[in-house]
């Protein structure tokens, strides 16, 4: 089985990019999904997040308050870090739990990890290839602002929190431009699946 991982910044149309891969018979996990599974309520990630943080960042239900908690790790570099170092490890444990079940159903399939933070996590580097999709500055910034609501400056600093496309594009081994129409992108992500494909193809040989 093909294992790939899939990465990119805030608001660069990685959900809809996974959705192609999906439609064309990949095996998709959200890591966005993923690291919300490992901090729900009752679960250990989040008592661990609570011993760091406190409880100022639940909500009423015992729920993670996640805009809370991003409030606080977007401000501060080394807070980011301590939040980053409680869920990343278990959400590498969860992801490779699932690379297991897929595997032992589909061991001729592609299975693609969806993650933010693959690179900046060195998680990439547990896949045989990496796409990295991306988009024009100017493009990325009115998506996040339009999808979560936010100023102009809120935006800007989320953005700058994380490593530059520019950055995560020399990681790359493949390159989905989303600026354009989703017919174009889908073409984009067509055509690497066919690469993908005939590369699992040429590993049965």
């Amino acid at each position: 089985m093909l294992k790939i991982g899939l990465t990119g910044s805030i608001a660069v149309g990685k959900s809809f990019v996974c959705d192609v891969f999906r439609e064309l018979g990949c095996h998709v996990l959200d890591a966005d999904k993923t690291a919300r599974d490992v901090v729900a309520r009752g679960t250990a990630g989040l008592h661990l997040i609570i011993d760091e943080f406190g409880g100022g960042v639940l909500l009423p239900t015992g729920d993670l308050d996640r805009k809370k908690l991003g409030s606080i790790v977007f401000d501060d570099e080394e807070k980011r870090q301590r939040l980053n170092a409680i869920v990343h490890p278990l959400v590498i444990a969860a992801q490779d739990q699932w690379i297991c079940d897929v595997e032992a159903a589909d061991a001729n399939g592609i299975a693609i990890i969806d993650a933010a933070l693959m690179i900046e996590s060195g998680g990439y580097k547990r896949f045989e290839k990496l796409i990295v999709v991306w988009c024009e500055p100017a493009i990325q910034l009115k998506r996040l602002m339009s999808r979560d609501g936010l100023d102009q400056g809120e935006a800007e600093k989320r953005i700058a929190a994380q490593m530059s496309q520019e950055e995560k594009k020399g990681f790359a081994d493949y390159l989905i431009d989303t600026s354009g129409s989703r017919d174009d992108t889908k073409a984009n992500a067509t055509r690497i699946f066919s690469d993908l494909t005939e590369l699992g193809l040429k590993q049965l040989r």
